[in-house]
């Protein structure tokens, strides 16, 4: 019954979708109002209160009687376009659940199972809104971000029927702040390799993106000889290059050009001007901080070699390394579930990057099919989230029985 109630839940999430592949939920859209409509009467149908924040999160809570403390759980709501039905909104749903099985459980402090708005940051490039805002450290900047209508996100805020002058009152005490302990998927192969359901988290990757543009000389691509062309694609292979060898020969370090484009982009002309991105991610900030210097030599290289190269870290954010209590009180929940403890870090951010400036924060992983995620293909075992709904149960308990 459990299994199939878990399954209907996340079925009517992911119908709250744009038509097409996949699940297209961005935040403050008709897509996440229907979502809104469907989890605010499920978490109080499972006996919790619900509120509706004005940095756009849903938060069901189960009070405790006699106790200010609160522990924190929970994940985000909104999706990449064309995503998959369980990141995200498969950690809301598993603590709605867990909290649920313990409706009649009187706890010595307080539960919030959050919903939180715009994790992916897709529609705004405003990553993280709803997390820091509970955290303390949200960045009023970001209200001004627009969506590629040229919509503030200050006014779909408000036409969304929300006061963004009031997320600042929305931080959290930290000495009431017990802890963030958030499921969700993967996203990569390792579980599955292991033939492992869940899965600890030792750290949330740090991430750091570049802008690079490159200007050479174009040139007519049939009468200037080749030791003469300054051509700026080839230069920005340099970075490729590198980056590809350097991150596989360099321990938990990885590494993308997401975006290239050159000018002129003409079929029989030299590329005078190329930018790309380049982003950095490893759970060890010397890591990423020593392969920013290398990343420097290569643009050496080619300044001395005639190249404009202009160079800038437009995004970083710092690594969190998750709490070895409640990552402890998660491996012997584990335990005494059956299950082999298996610890691997996280290669893509988390609202628990922001959380971690309010309290400390752990992580579960649920397997994935093929690692896959950020993708309409995206698929999880019912049967494993249920097994994460269980230790987070047990580790729920445990964590009352010696507070």
């Amino acid at each position: 019954m459990t299994k199939a109630l878990l399954a209907e839940w996340l079925d009517k999430a992911a119908s709250c979708s744009l038509p097409g592949k996949g699940v297209s939920r961005l935040f403050l859209t008709k897509e996440h109002k229907r979502l809104l409509g469907y989890l605010r009467p499920l978490m109080e149908h499972c006996g919790l209160e619900s509120e509706m924040d004005d940095a756009g999160n849903l938060v069901a809570r189960k009070p405790a009687l006699h106790s200010a403390k609160t522990l924190y759980l929970g994940s985000h709501q909104d999706t990449v376009p064309c995503g998959g039905c369980y990141d995200g909104i498969l950690g809301v749903l598993v603590a709605l659940l867990a909290v649920y099985e313990l409706r009649e459980v009187e706890l010595p402090f307080n539960i919030e199972v959050i919903a939180f708005g715009d994790e992916e940051g897709t529609r705004f490039n405003s990553t993280l809104l709803g997390s820091t805002a509970v955290a303390g450290c949200f960045d009023p900047n970001i209200l001004d971000c627009t969506d590629i209508s040229g919509m503030s996100l200050a006014e779909a805020l408000r036409r969304f029927g929300l006061n963004p002058d009031n997320i600042p009152q929305l931080t959290r005490n930290k000495e009431e702040a017990i802890g963030y302990v958030e499921v969700h998927i993967e996203q990569g192969p390792i579980l599955e390799n292991h033939r492992l359901p869940v899965g600890l988290v030792s750290a949330i990757t740090g991430i750091e993106r570049h802008m690079i543009k490159i200007t050479g000389a174009s040139g007519h691509a049939g009468t200037v000889p080749m030791h003469l062309r300054k051509d700026a694609l080839v230069a920005a292979g340099n970075y490729i290059s590198w980056l590809d060898t350097y991150s596989k020969t360099t321990k938990d370090l990885v590494g993308v050009v997401g975006k290239l484009d050159i000018y002129p982009n003409s079929v029989n002309v030299i590329p005078g001007i190329a930018e790309l991105t380049l982003e950095l991610r490893s759970p060890h900030g010397d890591t990423r901080r020593q392969a920013r210097k290398e990343l420097q030599k290569v643009t050496a290289k080619l300044v001395a070699q005639g190249f404009l190269v202009e160079s800038e870290l437009v995004y970083s954010l710092e690594e969190v390394i998750c709490d070895q209590e409640l990552t402890g009180r998660l491996e012997s929940a584990l335990v005494k579930e059956g299950i082999p403890p298996l610890t691997l870090f996280s290669g893509a951010g988390h609202d628990g990057l922001a959380m971690a400036h309010l309290c400390p924060v752990a992580m579960l992983f649920v397997r994935c099919r093929d690692g896959l995620s950020h993708h309409p293909d995206e698929s999880i075992e019912i049967d494993d989230a249920l097994t994460a709904k269980d230790i987070l149960k047990r580790f729920i308990k445990d964590l009352a029985s010696d507070f």
